[in-house]
């Protein structure tokens, strides 16, 4: 059965319905007009020792399959965070510490990473990418509506400390700053939700996030998985060992439609969808298994939710820890592929 939510019609049939009425090249030039504008920063290189877990090499690689078919997909280079950009989520004497090279071996373990001055410049590019893909999807005109950035979804990083392959947390810094942009133009509270589908929960995002009624938090991954100590979130959605598709989706669909109502007297104006590759069966970490069908499944219901209520998305690739990193590549490609058909979808409810 076609994937949806509530009445609305679904998200792959309504697809299907608009290629049934553009049609050949009208289809054509209507895909070209309305492209995921992807934001990638894997020039920025992390050195790792052999044989560390972090699959740094997956960025590059996704990349490189966008850029060998980006029908759809406009790739870009972002800039970096500023220091004042990332103090709106971090304590400044974290963030001068990062820079500076001064953080100590505990906070270094914590993380996962030993400093480099590496580290620190892809941690402030990683940031940039996913504040530009928020302007970009707050945008007006043809490349608004959905964006994504090739990487970020760092939900474990929190306003003084990092952990779990987290330096910033690109979701707080750039939520932060899109509701103070917001307010500059519009004199209006911008409300923001966060939809994290990583198999890790978003700890992180959650303790930023956890006084703040402008930005709602769910997360939904492994129960057992890390972080071992969960930070309780607005909605939090724990899941068994071994979970497969059917389980995982039974719990989405209901999950989002709570999500749905708790926000209904004040609607998000942006989202961002954390759409980890690690619930994956074949990932060494996630301890879930769905399979790739199944991820597929639960991309089209968040994204098509989302652009049938026109509400300007960022797509995030987060964790993916393939046995097989081509595996982990194939997933995250899927889902910008899916991203791609929401912006068309989206851009079609918008022009009738």
């Amino acid at each position: 059965m076609e994937p949806s939510i509530g009445r609305s019609q679904p998200f792959a049939s309504k697809f299907a319905a608009v290629q049934h009425v553009l049609g050949g090249t009208l289809q054509l030039s209507f895909v070209l007009h309305r492209s995921v504008i992807a934001f990638h920063f894997d020039s920025h290189i992390l050195p790792l020792p052999p044989g560390h877990r972090f699959p740094i090499g997956k960025y590059g690689l996704l990349r490189q399959r966008v850029a060998a078919d980006s029908r759809g997909i406009e790739l870009r280079v972002p800039v970096p965070a500023s220091e004042g950009e990332l103090a709106l989520a971090h304590e400044p004497g974290y963030i001068a510490d990062v820079l500076a090279g001064t953080l100590d071996p505990a906070r270094q373990r914590e993380i996962g990473f030993e400093w480099t001055p590496a580290l620190a410049a892809r941690a402030v590019w990683s940031v940039g990418a996913t504040i530009a893909a928020a302007r970009t999807a707050l945008s007006d005109g043809r490349d608004g509506g959905v964006a994504a950035s090739l990487g970020g979804g760092t939900h474990h990083a929190g306003a003084a400390a990092g952990s779990g392959y987290c330096v910033f947390n690109d979701v707080a810094v750039a939520a932060r700053l899109m509701q103070a942009e917001w307010h500059r133009r519009h004199r209006a509270l911008l409300q923001v939700a966060v939809i994290d589908l990583d198999v890790h929960q978003g700890n992180g995002t959650a303790a930023i996030f956890a006084d703040d009624d402008t930005v709602f938090t769910f997360s939904m991954h492994g129960e057992r998985n890390f972080p071992f100590r969960k930070v309780a979130g607005d909605l939090d959605v724990g899941l068994p060992d071994g979970c497969d598709d059917a389980t995982y989706l039974a719990a989405l669909r209901p999950a989002l439609a709570e999500t749905w109502r708790r926000m209904a007297g004040r609607p998000p104006g942006l989202v961002f969808y954390v759409a980890g590759a690690d619930p994956h069966e074949g990932d060494r970490l996630g301890r879930l298994k769905l399979t790739t069908a199944g991820l597929a499944a639960r991309d089209a219901i968040v994204l098509g939710m989302l652009a049938e209520r026109r509400i300007p998305a960022v797509v995030l690739m987060a964790g993916g820890y393939g046995h097989v990193v081509d595996t982990t590549v194939d997933v995250h490609l899927q889902t910008l592929r899916i991203a791609e058909r929401a912006q068309r979808s989206w851009a079609h409810v918008g022009a009738g």
